[in-house]
């Protein structure tokens, strides 16, 4: 008994969902909305640290970013974007002070980029951002849930593990 209006199968709904409101209490929908609170509060303790100017698309680089340094290209592909759109947040964050371009030894037409003093001063926030909203949501949930949380959560991105 899915939904009349396109014949589909019934979803398992939280108890605050109803038949019609499958479209904002699905699981994607759950997940997105916990990721947006998530990432919103890092950000806020990451300006409490001085990286005010710091939004979640440069993260889409720091996060990826190895401390040895990793070519654009792949930093693209890990971050599932395009070169151009990459290149285009790797220099706001080179404007940031996050992270240098240099020339790729093993190909000078390449570039790597580098994390700056800044920049490694930032990733060292930014772990420290995270554990806080991380316990944060602990306290909110209670640790077992949250652990709970988290092992759901790696088994079913990691199905091949």
């Amino acid at each position: 008994m899915g939904d009349p209006a396109i014949g589909g199968a019934p979803l398992a709904l939280p108890a605050r969902g109803g038949p019609g409101n499958w479209r904002r209490h699905n699981v994607g929908r759950l997940l997105n909305e916990a990721v947006h609170r998530f990432e919103s509060r890092v950000l806020a303790l990451l300006a409490e640290t001085g990286f005010h100017e710091v939004r979640l698309a440069h993260i889409g680089v720091t996060r990826n970013l190895d401390i040895g340094g990793t070519r654009a290209t792949e930093l693209a592909h890990r971050a599932s974007m395009t070169k151009q759109a990459m290149g285009e947040l790797i220099e706001q964050c080179v404007a940031l002070g996050l992270v240098q371009r240099e020339p790729d030894p093993a190909d000078r037409r390449a570039k790597i980029v580098r994390f700056t003093q800044r920049g490694l001063r930032f990733l060292d926030e930014f772990r420290g951002a995270v554990a806080t909203a991380q316990q944060e949501m602990g306290e909110r949930l209670g640790e077992e849930r949250l652990q709970a949380l988290l092992d759901t959560l790696w088994d079913y991105a990691h199905p091949e593990v």
